[in-house]
């Protein structure tokens, strides 16, 4: 089966962009006010292009952080299953990429029986570079 997915718009490569040239995670504002000389110059504009963009997988939403990055795996097939390891000394983000969590979670239920259809996991430690420093 083709996946015929539509070709970015010219907003959509914009931000797109901008967040992968981000090595953190960035707010929609900071994205606005960044790409405004590109013609991007209302916030709608930015929210339209990061709702399609987490729609096809290219980016991701921090919600703890209320940002976005750029997704690491390339065809993300998984937009609504994410995982993210974030340091609580120096925000940095990475994206989790566990075949074994992503097995487990696919046919995990809670108490009631309800099984899921997405998520956004979120877990908070000490990267190395702290650690160390």
């Amino acid at each position: 089966m083709e996946n015929k997915q539509k070709p970015l718009s010219k907003n959509q490569k914009i931000i797109l962009e901008y967040i992968q040239k981000n090595k953190k995670p960035v707010k929609a504002y900071s994205i606005l006010s960044n790409v405004q000389k590109k013609g991007i110059n209302a916030p709608p504009q930015v929210y339209r292009a990061l709702d399609k963009l987490i729609e096809i997988g290219k980016i991701h939403k921090v919600e703890s952080q209320n940002s976005f990055v750029a997704c690491k795996t390339s065809d993300c097939e998984t937009p609504h299953a994410t995982a993210f390891s974030i340091c609580d000394s120096c925000d940095e983000v990475s994206e989790i990429n566990d075949p074994k969590l992503f097995k487990y979670l696919l046919d995990f239920k809670d108490n009631s029986g309800i099984k899921f259809d997405g998520y956004n996991l979120e877990f908070f430690g000490t990267c190395k570079s702290c650690e160390t420093s």
